[in-house]
């Protein structure tokens, strides 16, 4: 009989692969990732990685056949304790390696941008987490006890790479359950990594963004949501050479236009009566400190009275345009979601020390950046040999109304398989919903046709 690989053997050996060519080794080395004595450290990060995709934690992995070929339990947490080791260091160098290669796979005039946000970590278990804090959650609104994971990641509109991260407790002490540990050595980069929780989120941020220019990574603009597009965080974005698109909260800001000043609200009356066929607007406006600003008035698809409202420092670009750069800030939406849900990020350790959720963070951005890398190069032809590489098209982007005509005209053909009688009813209730739409929408399917 033939001997069949499962499920995991295969994963195993396609990340192998890609430690392999990414010299992930050299990379852990160049970080300060070092062992005096005993099993390498290579090895112990890479059965670290593979954990999550064997179907059992630590503890049942060293319980069962592999255990002859793996080393001890101690020495795992051991590695994911070490204060000394400069994760932040590992992982933008491996993100910017990554980065690098899709680069070259790509035209020189593709958007890329850096993509920023932060997601809730609850540890409501838990008692003497070092730097715990009570938090709120945007997202179930309610306190919980926690961490905030201030996330930075690039994309150019097909690949989602993580560059950075901050596993930020509460600026205020009277919210922190726990400090930070009195044994902690000072000239590390754990302490380092400790003093940065407690700082401002928007410093933190701007720091990371600066962190990855350094090491290479080039993007145009920051993605943001509507908790980070304020002014002074504008400001320090625009000083590092890139500009910023965000969505904005009606609050008490006012924005000058002409002789006035004026809120969203009241700049949105000023645009040009809306139609069914013109669903945004935009105007040119600056903030309270002279910033010239584009305002982009998109209909809320969720409620047709509400208006959101997507700011761009780069006045250049039309409103089509922002808008679609800014969908690509949903990457990171999708990030956090798999992180969680597939990859155990908060879930696979629970201990009580602060270096090991960041390392065992880096270890799961690790994972998403291999998958990502792997993904990439089982896609673009362009990675198969330089042939491909000269003849082969960038991976595109596909446009609203294509992705509307390839849906319905996959249903029309599917609707002229079924029955005459329930095909009649579906046509008419299908041509109901068409006249209902926007005339934009109408005009791609004006040459539908009910014949197979």
């Amino acid at each position: 009989m033939i001997n069949q690989n499962n499920p995991s053997e295969q994963i195993k050996i396609a990340f192998l692969k890609a430690f392999k060519t990414l010299k992930l080794a050299g990379l852990l080395r160049d970080s300060g990732i070092r062992k005096a004595q005993g099993i390498k450290v290579s090895e112990v990060f890479e059965l670290l990685l593979l954990l999550a995709f064997q179907g059992k934690n630590l503890y049942r992995y060293l319980d069962s056949k592999y255990q002859e070929t793996a080393a001890s339990k101690n020495t795992y947490y051991r590695f994911l304790n070490t204060a000394t080791y400069n994760w932040r260091r590992f992982l933008t160098s491996l993100s910017a390696k990554v980065i690098s290669s899709f680069s070259r796979l790509t035209r020189p005039d593709r958007i890329k941008v850096f993509v920023l946000d932060d997601s809730v970590l609850s540890r409501n278990r838990s008692k003497h987490v070092e730097l715990l804090a009570n938090l709120y959650d945007h997202a179930n609104h309610r306190f919980i006890k926690g961490f905030t994971m201030l996330a930075l990641g690039w994309t150019d509109g097909y690949s989602f790479v993580p560059t950075d991260f901050a596993m930020m407790s509460s600026a205020s002490p009277k919210n922190r359950i726990q400090e930070v540990s009195e044994a902690i050595d000072k000239r590390t980069s754990g302490y380092k990594r400790r003093s940065e929780a407690v700082k401002k989120k928007t410093d933190v941020a701007v720091q990371m963004i600066r962190n990855a220019l350094k090491q290479g990574i080039q993007a145009e603009y920051v993605l943001m949501d509507t908790w980070f597009t304020h002014e002074p965080m504008i400001r320090a974005i625009l000083d590092e050479g890139l500009d910023v698109i965000g969505m904005v909260k009606q609050l008490k800001q006012r924005y000058h236009y002409k002789e006035g000043v004026y809120t969203l609200q009241e700049l949105r009356k000023l645009l040009p009566e809306h139609t069914p066929e013109n669903q945004f607007g935009s105007i040119i406006v600056k903030t309270k400190n002279g910033i010239p600003v584009k305002l982009v008035f998109v209909r809320n698809r969720n409620n047709k009275r509400d208006w959101l409202t997507v700011l761009s420092t780069d006045l250049s670009l039309s409103d089509e345009e922002i808008i679609r750069i800014y969908g690509n800030r949903w990457a990171i939406e999708v990030f956090f979601k798999s992180t969680k849900s597939l990859m155990k990020l908060g879930t696979e350790f629970q201990g009580r020390s602060y270096d090991l959720m960041i390392s065992h963070t880096t270890i799961v951005f690790t994972r998403y950046i291999l998958l990502e890398w792997l993904r990439r190069n089982e896609n673009d032809d362009k990675t198969l040999c330089e042939l491909f590489f000269r003849l082969c098209d960038d991976i595109q982007d596909m446009a609203l109304s294509t992705a509307l005509q390839s849906l319905m005209s996959l249903f029309v053909e599917q609707l002229n398989s079924v029955g005459s009688r329930k095909s009649t009813l579906l046509k008419n209730q299908l041509r109901q919903w068409i006249d209902s739409q926007a005339f934009f929408i109408k005009a791609l399917f004006g040459q539908l046709s009910w014949e197979s």
